[in-house]
């Protein structure tokens, strides 16, 4: 049973809707009807407060999303575009403005314009839970969270491509080549087990059992990867091929994540893609201590707060969507 002096989801429903409105309309704010609403009840003044307080702590990361995604923010107003009725027209701004709301405030489950475009053309794709997927061939795939594939099975040759996210693949021999296509790169089927996870501008290739040929660019030489055996590569350059317990890496595919002295920066945004919504990391120093421990992918708060306990930071979830971390 919820406490009475909770807020709801539907009271942080309406603050955010009130704070859109207002946000077109400042003179929304000194409406009859907003102040029926503040008064009603006590929590209508806190869900507004919390409201608004997440629009200034997301207003600096958000510019910086914008800028670093504009042009596929771009691409996705532009289809948009359309001739319309003005009544229409009126609507579409309204959905433009709410989705910038969202995307401002950054609540939308970590939604990016990129990844809204990519799952266009993804065969295959999964939200904030892991996914197993069974291609045409029987080839298995896991999914991480936040992840998709595009397939294409033609003229005796399988090949997928890693739109975004992490895959794990286990081959079914047939005889046919297998390519798994990710950035500029390519990874080449030999064996069997091996996971592809999209880095920047490139992507990470792990194996597990088995064999697989990674070429970091078309025209470039290919270096053959063996169990536990790790290689990434981008912008058409291979790195060092790294020795690693690829059960203890890939430990995901059963619901865990593990690390030995990582910085805490990447098991916020590791944990992030389980988590329905978005962590925020206000403070980089502490961002950068480095962390071990194993934590289970299906409660990313109940990690957060396990680490809070150990490196003394505290968390705020605003709204039911936004954690704050400083």
């Amino acid at each position: 049973m919820s406490h009475p002096d909770l807020i709801t989801a539907v009271q942080s429903d309406a603050a955010l809707h009130w704070l859109l409105r207002i946000n077109q309309q400042p003179e929304a704010a000194q409406s009859a009807d907003f102040k029926r609403w503040l008064i009603a009840d006590p929590r209508h003044r806190e869900a507004y407060a919390e409201a608004q307080l997440l629009w200034q702590i997301s207003e600096a990361p958000a510019a910086r999303m914008a800028e670093e995604e504009h042009a596929d923010l771009q691409r996705y107003l532009q289809a948009m575009a359309r001739p319309a009725s003005s009544g229409r027209w009126r609507a579409l701004c309204g959905m433009a403005a709410a989705a910038c709301l969202v995307l401002a405030m950054g609540v939308a489950g970590g939604w990016r314009p990129v990844d809204w475009l990519q799952n266009l053309q993804a065969d295959f794709s999964s939200g904030e839970a892991i996914r197993q997927v069974t291609l045409a061939d029987q080839s298995q795939v896991t999914l991480d969270a936040g992840s998709a594939i595009a397939v294409h099975f033609q003229q005796g040759e399988r090949h997928v491509r890693l739109l975004h996210g992490a895959a794990f693949f286990q081959v079914t021999h047939t005889g046919e080549p297998f390519v798994v296509e990710a950035g500029e790169g390519q990874v080449r089927v030999l064996g069997t087990q091996f996971e592809v996870r999209e880095q920047g501008d490139g992507a990470q290739v792990t194996v597990r059992s088995g064999r697989v040929a990674v070429t970091a660019a078309q025209g470039q030489a290919a270096h053959e990867l063996t169990a536990n055996q790790q290689l990434a590569f981008a912008d058409g350059q291979a790195g060092e091929t790294q020795s690693v317990d690829s059960d203890s890496r890939l430990a995901w595919r059963q619901g865990w994540l593990n690390y030995y002295q990582v910085p805490l920066a990447q098991v916020v945004d590791d944990l992030g893609r389980y988590y329905p919504g978005r962590i925020v990391l206000l403070d980089g120093e502490l961002g950068r201590r480095k962390v071990s421990g194993s934590f289970p992918v299906a409660e990313p708060l109940a990690a957060l707060d396990s680490l809070g306990q150990v490196l003394g930071f505290s968390r705020q979830t605003l709204l039911g969507r936004l954690t704050v971390i400083r």
